[in-house]
């Protein structure tokens, strides 16, 4: 089984960034309680634009399927979309760079 890394991009919709975050909270403890993540540290960034960031490793492809299937993540994945743009790397001005550089938080 190998683990894979992703990288969810979250840009906040007009005056939700305060929720987003607090939603944020509870995102990677869920995703642990139901057993899909490694151990490996949480990575949260954050763009110029105010895009947030998080890297985190599925324990494996099968995990990534199970988050679909699980009530609780998608509850949190639905507080997550209503606060929140999902977007992608190319639509940071910092990707446009070899070496983009983001905001630890």
């Amino acid at each position: 089984m190998s683990a894979f890394v992703f990288m969810a991009l979250y840009r906040p919709k007009p005056g939700l960034e305060n929720k987003l975050r607090e939603i944020l909270k509870l995102h990677i403890p869920v995703l642990r309680e139901e057993g899909l993540l490694t151990d490996r540290e949480l990575l949260t960034l954050q763009a110029e634009d105010g895009t947030i960031i998080e890297i985190a490793e599925w324990k494996s492809s099968e995990a990534i399927d199970k988050a679909h299937q699980s009530e609780k993540v998608m509850a949190v994945w639905d507080q997550i979309a209503a606060a929140a743009e999902l977007t992608n790397l190319s639509s940071l001005a910092e990707a446009q760079y070899p070496f983009p550089n983001f905001k630890a938080i």
